[in-house]
């Protein structure tokens, strides 16, 4: 063969090669993209934790918006396109949502599951009750989240649900969570020392709305009780009444609010028990801005305790190093 054929031969397979080539790494990146599961969540705390868990393997989207009063929350018509499309939905569940679930039925995917993390960290047995959450209306209180071992088996659930969806990544997500539970034990154990600051006497909690039923009694903390009414009204004056007479008795030295909730008749009602009244804990709001450090579940949770042990007589040290940041390969 001449030299000048065996050039374009050479030529000829250059271009095959290339093309060869382009079109692997066309079908690598659309691989890739479609391995990325779309999955729907609510409120912000839940948003995080499947954050951690899924890591780079997801895109996350949280239908509820964070300051948003989540019992109350009407999905848009916009979300139904969010919804639509999800490859999975995750939800805390016990009563929460009813809205965005009864959405998400109409228009998923046949083959997109709903997941509702509370039913499956918790049995009816360990539901709890309470003034914002009255049995007679059968529908439990569903912050399970501040309790962090609950928050532990709401990661757990989530990594099998997402494996179930997704199982060739199965070690990434056991992966993912596995680095996930050691950050919330830190926090768990941290949580721990925080109320053991704080003196004996001094252990309890009243809040607006009731986001501690679960907490409290992990920790070794009392709900005294919860201002708000089942309705998510103002209380009327006859249980204004009841309530400061119970924090005069109880000797309750804060009462804690939220910019979630706000209420002028909550600052009145610690001013007439003689406690300080502290506006800034958060049970799904999460702190900072979106992009910093802090702006995590873990992030709301280890501020809660700062500012709850400074109300109590406690030391906020207990929290004061820890890294309450994403896990690695979460963006």
């Amino acid at each position: 063969m001449s030299q000048e054929g065996e050039k374009m031969i050479s030529f000829k397979y250059k271009i095959a090669g290339g093309l060869v080539l382009g079109l692997l790494a066309t079908v690598s990146v659309g691989t890739s993209h479609a391995a990325k599961l779309n999955v729907v969540t609510s409120v912000a705390p839940i948003t995080s934790i499947v954050k951690n868990v899924g890591g780079d393997l997801v895109s996350v989207k949280g239908i509820v918006p964070e300051g948003v009063n989540s019992h109350t929350f009407e999905p848009a018509p916009s979300d139904a396109k969010v919804l639509r499309e999800a490859d999975l939905i995750i939800m805390n569940g016990l009563h929460l949502e009813l809205p965005t679930i009864n959405l998400a039925n109409k228009v998923k995917k046949s083959t997109t599951k709903i997941l509702n993390l509370g039913d499956a960290a918790i049995t009816k047995n360990d539901w709890k009750f309470d003034f914002s959450f009255p049995a007679e209306k059968g529908h439990p209180n569903p912050h399970l989240w501040p309790n962090m071992a609950l928050s532990q088996r709401y990661a757990e659930v989530a990594r099998d649900a997402l494996i179930a969806v997704d199982p060739k990544n199965a070690d990434i997500y056991y992966a993912n969570t596995t680095e996930y539970l050691a950050k919330m034990a830190k926090l768990d154990a941290a949580i721990f020392e925080c109320v053991k600051s704080i003196p004996a006497k001094n252990r309890k909690l009243v809040t607006y709305h009731d986001s501690y039923a679960y907490f409290a009694p992990r920790y070794g903390m009392k709900v005294v009780g919860a201002i708000q009414p089942s309705d998510f009204a103002e209380p009327t004056p006859r249980e204004v009444i009841r309530i400061i007479e119970q924090l005069k008795k109880e000797n309750v030295p804060a009462v804690f609010g939220s910019e979630v909730f706000p209420s002028k008749t909550l600052e009145q009602i610690a001013k007439e028990a003689g406690a300080k009244f502290i506006d800034e804990l958060a049970d799904d709001d999460l702190p900072g801005e979106v992009g910093d450090a802090n702006h995590t579940f873990l992030g709301m949770m280890a501020n809660n305790m700062k500012i709850m042990t400074n109300a109590l007589g406690g030391s906020p040290a207990c929290v004061a190093d820890l890294d309450v940041s994403d896990a690695a390969g979460t963006h």
